[in-house]
């Protein structure tokens, strides 16, 4: 009786949500693609575009793209068949691993099952470290946007922080961080700032030049420094010249930047690109890398493959490409009589209705 009872309050939970109109279990199921040139999906046997996609340069159907899954997985097997640190660690792991951080400028990158595990394991392992005494868990304030992506809520939250070590700043507001940071010198040894390079909901892009002018003003004024953390999923591959995301819109560096290949490289996963000494730390410290399985070759082959292309002459021109169909449905639109939520400059584009 007491474990249907529990069903119960499952179930009543399940009927608040739809009450509220917001359940995610009834998914649009899509049966197929076509074999056209710019393939539509199909659904209940219709052919119809999706615009509420994130494979921003429609990578995933690419000849090369799916190529370079095949031969991965003829290659290594459909699987890694174990974690990194036993027998699952690839050469096309490695090979995606040394690309990502020449990409990116940075000595090296660590690939992840996706991005929300990168989130929660860089976050964690930089905020408590995996042992209790670890210096890494010393007197840390973290500060996060406040309209942060649900990855980075949770990776705070993992690492169970008290209410007086855990702050927000207004949304992409600069001069609210400055003040957050002004009023905790002297009362902590290291600050974490955390935000999103790109937020998902209305396109917005951070002000990053600013917070990194304002984090480097206020490095010396903690013992251990100032460290920027920026997850920049939604920018990668869709903005910037060459596909560099926030960091090129916005001519700033993080120290630590999370990406995802489940975007606009059109495979799966997440990534984490930073200097030697905070990749290896990640390495001996990130339970969602050491304790999971890797994504499988034929991912890795892909997304290396992706990657390859953004890259080079194709890349800019899909790049290029992209921009103008993004002018293109806000002119549209616009003319259509719809509202948009936000004048955002990245592909995502929100409309009220």
């Amino acid at each position: 009786m007491s474990r249907q009872s529990f069903y119960d309050v499952l179930t009543s939970e399940v009927a608040a949500i739809d009450d509220l109109g917001t359940s995610k279990r009834h998914e649009v199921v899509i049966e197929s693609f076509t074999k056209d040139p710019e393939p539509l999906a199909l659904i209940n046997g219709k052919k119809v575009h999706i615009f509420n996609s994130n494979d921003y340069l429609g990578l995933r159907h690419h000849a090369a793209v799916k190529k370079g899954e095949k031969d991965a997985s003829e290659q290594y097997g459909a699987g890694p068949g174990a974690v990194r640190f036993i027998s699952g660690s690839l050469a096309v792991h490695r090979d995606l691993e040394q690309k990502l951080a020449q990409f990116h400028g940075r000595d090296d990158a660590m690939i992840f099952s996706s991005a929300f595990a990168t989130n929660l394991a860089v976050l964690f392992c930089l905020i408590k470290g995996q042992r209790k005494d670890t210096l890494v868990a010393s007197n840390v304030l973290v500060v996060s946007d406040a309209l942060n992506h649900r990855s980075i809520i949770d990776g705070i939250r993992l690492a169970n922080l008290g209410k007086e070590e855990k702050t927000i700043f207004k949304h992409m507001d600069p001069s609210d961080l400055e003040r957050v940071l002004q009023e905790h010198v002297g009362k902590f040894a290291r600050a974490l700032i955390v935000t999103d390079g790109v937020f998902s909901m209305l396109g917005e892009i951070q002000r990053l030049k600013e917070i990194r002018a304002i984090i480097d003003s206020y490095d010396s004024k903690y013992p251990e420094g100032v460290l920027l953390v920026v997850d920049d999923a939604h920018g990668i591959g869709a903005c910037g010249k060459t596909g560099r995301g926030t960091e090129e819109v916005t001519g700033a560096k993080a120290d630590v930047l999370v990406g995802t290949m489940g975007k606009a490289f059109g495979a799966d996963g997440g990534y984490v690109v930073a200097n030697q000494k905070v990749i290896d730390y990640l390495r001996e410290a990130s339970a969602t890398y050491i304790y999971s399985n890797s994504i499988s070759p034929g991912t890795a082959g892909a997304a290396l493959a992706s990657l390859n292309i953004v890259e080079g002459t194709e890349g800019q021109a899909l790049l290029t490409n992209l921009e103008k169909n993004k002018t293109l449905f806000k002119t549209a639109m616009t003319a259509a009589g719809f509202t948009f939520a936000a004048d955002s400059n990245h592909p995502i584009q929100p409309i009220l209705i």
